[in-house]
């Protein structure tokens, strides 16, 4: 009988046993035993069933694992073998025995030699050497025989492996690398031709620049850095018009190449001309994957052409076209959009105080800003559009083919126009410094009833000067109520041109009156213009000053005026009534930027006057633009005895600082802030701050504008004794002014 009973059979034999005796159950408590133990077996043998399940299926799970590791080994992309120390092949999988076209039993126990190419069992042989006696892993390329006795080329990545007590192996990874090399000769076959001496430009489907050889860079000057990642629209050079690339495309879109002589622009702006050949590389499925450009430099002698038509169509300084290639394309452009009914846009900027740069830093100065500009300008807008200089610090843009709709397009104008104001109002880096320039844009859309190229450039250059007469940096549209406007202008200037000759111009005088302890007095007056218009009477200079401005009529009616006061102060001084009087005028922003000192100083030395009753006044803008030229020209009238007032105070940008280097003598408080007086807490503040400044620096003060009592007593329970408004008298002719002097009887 055996020893190593199992628990399910003692408990088995024992129930067995007292049943085959026949024992009875003598009390429950026996009857109870015998069902547990019954149960106890039930559970045994339930879970032995569970375990024998377990076993089952781990050594399914075991078997499925060695197939599935025997099918990877076997039908793996790369062929395995393992050789014994004497080189003899111990195990193959499917792949290397299908590699070397042998049979996988046949494979075994044979020399691996045998598969090295003749010529390369030496370099074999050593290899595998050293990896057995010294090395770990090394990796080998060479040459294999096949049984066929056809060859590939192989990769052999080789690990030596001991245990103890045993002979080394070598396991081998087998790749065939023959594809491999064939594409890395002809890759190098490729980079040679690449490398040619004939220009190589590959670009994506979308014309992007994805490659450039080293002729490229040779031919145009941009290196590989500078091209990558843009179009050919790099190059080009403004001679072929928009409707020349839309046949090259066109053509090479139908038949997948395009040759032919094209015009391009080197790095350095010079013209050359070309021989360009452009061939499409489809995939398999047809689609076009890139283009590649193949181009070569035609004879010298086109060079001198393209100079001469460069000289011809393009501004010499910017590179941009000028106003003759321009008026061409604009008339393009209207043709096109008679055909396709999309509206374009003409954008004419103008540089907003050019003038001064030139004037203040030097025609070199001015030439890198309008360089710059040109650039900024060209970065702003599309490839197809055309950006150009016509003349000194004008600049126009042509947008085409923008919307069906005017008000998209116009929109649209619009949105570029910002665009172009953003980028002119970052700083410019000049010579001099940081420079900071605006511009005004004037913008016309067409097609326009039929309007002609100078129709449309004589509109937006109109809307152009609106923009300008709006405060300068802005932007404006033209449309016929402009022109209308611009109808009257020309009317009146040349009225006002005959203004003078015709005694139209007339000075009034609005008193300017000081407090003092007997009363108050008339110590002096403003001189300000008026025109008595023939048919529209008595005109303000808001009427016609802005227009005198921008003719440059003002200088002559500024001349006029200074004639005008100093002839009166002669008048005044053998008065003995008027001789005590000062009489102010304004000076224009053109008055101060010509020969100031000699004008006044010969008006001085005719009249014979007392050039201290003569106030020069400025506005505070004025100043702060003021050049050089002009506050040397100002201290120098000062020094001959001149006065000289601030106009305008309290609203403008000066500072304290700016105050203690002008050669000043007097601070006119402006009437905006008189106006809320007292009853403003902020005005009353400001007021009181410019009288305390004004008596720090010792210039004498006068309000402008004041119309009520209570205006007056506060400014003089402040310190403030002179003012001028409608309180003490408006503007009057000189009858009316001078009879406010004398008693009346």
């Amino acid at each position: 009988m055996r020893n190593n009973m199992t628990e399910e059979e003692l408990l088995r034999m024992v129930a067995e046993a007292r049943l085959a005796r026949g024992t009875p159950l003598e009390n429950e408590d026996a009857a109870h035993a015998a069902g547990e133990l019954l149960y106890e077996l039930q559970v045994h043998q339930i879970e032995l069933e569970m375990q024998n399940e377990t076993l089952r299926q781990t050594q399914l799970a075991l078997e499925e694992s060695r197939d599935r590791y025997l099918d990877l080994y076997d039908f793996a992309p790369l062929g395995y073998l393992t050789l014994t120390s004497k080189a003899l092949i111990t195990e193959a999988n499917l792949t290397a025995a299908t590699m070397l076209g042998v049979e996988r039993g046949k494979l075994l126990q044979r020399r691996f030699t045998r598969f090295v190419s003749a010529g390369e069992g030496d370099r074999w042989y050593l290899h595998f050497l050293r990896l057995v006696q010294h090395e770990e892993r090394l990796c080998y390329e060479g040459v294999l025989q096949r049984a066929d006795g056809s060859r590939f080329t192989a990769q052999l990545d080789c690990l030596r492996q001991e245990r103890a007590g045993e002979e080394p192996t070598v396991r081998i990874a087998l790749t065939d690398i023959s594809a491999r090399k064939r594409i890395e000769e002809e890759l190098r076959i490729v980079a040679v031709a690449f490398e040619s001496q004939e220009g190589v430009i590959v670009t994506d489907p979308n014309g992007m620049i994805l490659r450039v050889n080293q002729a490229f860079t040779r031919l145009t000057g941009y290196s590989a850095e500078e091209a990558l990642g843009q179009t050919p629209a790099l190059l080009r050079s403004g001679r072929h018009d928009k409707q020349f690339y839309q046949r090259l495309w066109q053509t090479l879109k139908e038949q997948g190449h395009w040759q032919g002589e094209i015009w391009n622009r080197r790095k350095n702006g010079k013209i050359y001309a070309e021989l360009l050949s452009i061939t499409a590389v489809h995939a398999p499925d047809g689609a076009v994957t890139h283009y590649v450009g193949l181009f070569s430099e035609i004879a010298r002698d086109r060079e001198a052409e393209a100079e001469i038509h460069r000289l011809a169509y393009y501004d010499p300084l910017t590179q941009l076209p000028n106003r003759r290639l321009f008026q061409e394309r604009l008339k393009q452009a209207l043709a096109a959009s008679g055909r396709n009914g999309l509206y374009g846009a003409i954008l004419f900027l103008d540089l907003d105080r050019f003038k001064e740069l030139n004037d203040l830093y030097g025609h070199d100065a001015g030439d890198h800003l309008l360089i710059e500009v040109a650039r900024r300008l060209s970065a702003c807008v599309r490839a197809d559009d055309t950006v150009a200089r016509l003349a000194g610090d004008e600049f126009v843009l042509l947008l085409e083919g923008l919307d069906q709709g005017q008000a998209e397009a116009a929109t649209r104008a619009r949105q570029l126009g910002d665009k172009v104001q953003e980028a002119m109002a970052r700083p410019f880096l000049l010579t001099s410094g940081d420079y900071h320039c605006t511009t005004s844009i004037g913008i016309c859309l067409f097609p326009n009833n039929e309007a002609t190229v100078e129709e449309l450039l004589h509109n937006a250059d109109l809307a152009m000067y609106q923009s300008k007469s709006a405060g300068r940096n802005t932007l404006r549209f033209f449309d016929p109520a402009m022109q209308l406007m611009q109808d009257q202008r020309n009317a009146l200037f040349h009225e006002l041109r005959e203004a003078g000759s015709r005694g139209e111009l007339q000075l009034y005088y609005q008193p300017q009156v000081t407090q003092q302890e007997g009363g108050s007095h008339i110590t002096g007056a403003e001189a300000l213009l008026r025109w008595n218009h023939p048919r529209r009477g008595i005109l303000l200079p808001e009427a016609f000053m802005p227009l005198a401005e921008e003719s440059g009529l003002s200088l002559d009616i500024g001349r006029w005026v200074v004639a005008s006061a100093c002839a009166r102060l002669k008048a005044w001084a053998a008065d003995e009534v008027t001789r005590g009087l000062r009489l102010a005028i304004n000076l224009s922003t053109r008055q101060c930027q010509t020969n100031l000192i000699e004008a006044l100083q010969q008006e001085l030395a005719q009249s014979g006057i007392d050039p201290g009753r003569l106030t020069l006044e400025l506005s505070e803008n004025l100043l702060l633009d003021a050049l050089p030229t002009t506050l040397e020209a100002m201290r120098t009238l000062r020094a001959q005895g001149i006065r000289f007032a601030l106009d305008n105070f309290g609203t403008g940008y000066s500072s304290i600082s700016q105050l203690a280097h002008l050669p000043l003598d007097q601070l006119k408080i402006d009437r905006e802030l008189i106006h809320h007086l007292p009853e403003d807490h902020n005005s009353a503040l400001i007021v009181r701050t410019i009288i305390t400044i004004g008596n720090n620096f010792g210039l004498e003060l006068i309000a402008e504008g004041v119309e009520r009592e209570e205006q007056r007593t506060f400014l003089r329970d402040h310190g403030c004794l002179a003012c001028q408004g409608e309180l003490t008298g408006p503007p009057l002719p000189l009858e009316e002014f001078e009879r406010l002097l004398r008693p009346q009887g």
